[in-house]
C-alpha cells in the first residue's frame, strides 16, 4: 500500500501535535506508511474534511473518529 496522501500536511506525521506519544515513530510506520485507511485522522479528513480533525486526535483514536463519523452521518 502506498503512503498516505495527507503526509505532507499532517500535523501528526510532522510532529506538530502537543504531547506526541513516545511510540509515534512506530505509529507513523503502521498508520501513515502501511495502513493509512485505518488512521482516525485520515478517516475524518476523507469523510468530514481536514478542518474537522481535532488538533489532539492521534491515528489510533478510532473510537473518537467513529463517534464523529456517526454524528456527521446523522445530520
Amino acid at each position: 500500500m502506498p503512503d498516505c496522501e495527507l503526509l505532507v500536511e499532517c500535523p501528526f506525521f510532522n510532529d506538530k501535535l502537543r504531547k506526541m506519544p513516545k511510540a509515534s515513530d512506530m505509529m507513523k510506520k503502521m498508520y501513515c506508511k502501511w495502513h493509512y485507511a485505518k488512521c482516525a485522522r485520515y478517516r475524518v479528513a476523507t469523510v468530514i474534511g481536514k478542518k474537522a480533525i481535532p488538533d489532539d486526535m492521534f491515528p489510533g483514536d478510532t473510537r473518537r473518529s467513529s463517534e464523529m463519523l456517526i454524528q456527521y452521518e446523522k445530520k
